[in-house]
């Protein structure tokens, strides 16, 4: 099923005309659970990976004990809140059996486990050029992938340690069958198979990004029509591709590439959230849905960042080859 953003409030470029060369393209990724292989863009599901080269692997935590949960446990632990939440039952009867109880305990409290080796990564996302054209990537490459550590990295801002890699699809003709696995994760970090509905939306700064007098005139602007332009008109949320990086908790820093120096753009946003409360941009095909309280509908990947932010992964204007730069908000 598509999923469609509704049609916003006001057209913010016929009220404020020097809007108009702000405005930009953002492709909302509308992950949704389900079973992709990997001929499919996805998060969280295979990946479209040569046999013969070697799986990214995360040397921090290697030959070390980690404290989180097999994957094993923590899909389990998601299969099991999810049959509970939807079966009837009686006022004053427990949510989950004795049973169910012990396996949702263990991935919650977290176990020391015994990593041998480099600790390897996660699929996190992979994005076709097909389904995401607008895509900045390298000369020829039609595939982007995303890789991370399921574990808090200090060095990198209290977030996985993220690896990219940019492929040409025909070139690729032996699979990768059964990749190798972490001995543990933080189910954080562990997103669930999604299937991606792609689509396109308009998107203009974060308020705080705009130009000391056009912040003004759009303050103005909305208190004279009782319009909210940070929540209904500036970034979309959720997991996108392009687009304006959803700066929240603080206020924009400069950010440039690591190899050149040259600016940097929004490549990618990993969102633990596809909407909030405000539901603005909830997708007209998600608002009489009934669903359970688990999952959570707007919580389709199961991912949490932080507390509950994002991760943003931007990319540089002059090679999108070179090296990326994340940064959580």
């Amino acid at each position: 099923m598509p999923r469609t953003t509704p049609p916003r409030p006001v057209d913010l470029a016929q009220h404020l005309p020097r809007m108009a060369s702000l405005a930009r393209t953002a492709v909302r990724l509308h992950p949704r659970p389900g079973e992709p292989s990997a001929a499919d863009s996805s998060f969280g599901g295979p990946l479209w990976w040569p046999a013969g080269e070697p799986w990214p692997a995360c040397a921090v935590h290697a030959d070390s004990t980690v404290d989180g949960a097999s994957i094993v446990d923590v899909m389990a632990r998601r299969r099991i809140l999810a049959e509970a939440w939807a079966r009837p039952r009686e006022r004053g009867v427990n949510l989950l059996t004795a049973e169910e109880k012990v396996v949702v305990d263990r991935v919650d409290d977290g176990t020391p486990i015994v990593q041998d080796g480099p600790l390897p990564m996660v699929p996190v996302a992979q994005l076709y050029a097909r389904d995401v054209p607008c895509l900045p990537r390298p000369d020829g490459a039609d595939l982007l992938q995303v890789l991370w550590c399921p574990f808090d990295h200090e060095d990198d801002g209290y977030v996985p340690s993220t690896v990219l890699r940019w492929r040409v699809v025909a070139e690729v003709t032996d699979l990768l069958i059964d990749p190798p696995l972490p001995s543990a994760v933080d189910d954080n970090y562990l997103p669930q198979p999604c299937v991606l509905h792609p689509e396109e939306v308009t998107e203009y700064p974060a308020p705080h990004c705009l130009p000391a007098g056009l912040a003004r005139e759009v303050r103005e602007w909305e208190d004279r029509e009782s319009a909210r332009y940070q929540y209904d008109l500036s970034v979309a949320p959720g997991c996108k591709a392009g687009g304006y990086g959803p700066w929240s908790f603080s206020d924009p820093s400069p950010m440039s590439c690591p190899d050149c120096g040259a600016d940097v753009e929004p490549l990618l946003t990993i969102a633990s959230s596809e909407w909030d409360g405000v539901k603005s941009w909830q997708p007209l095909e998600d608002a009489e849905v009934v669903h359970p309280p688990y999952p959570a509908a707007h919580e389709p990947t199961m991912l949490s960042i932080g507390r509950g932010y994002n991760l943003q992964l931007y990319t540089c204007v002059a090679s999108p080859a070179h090296r990326h730069v994340t940064n959580m908000q």
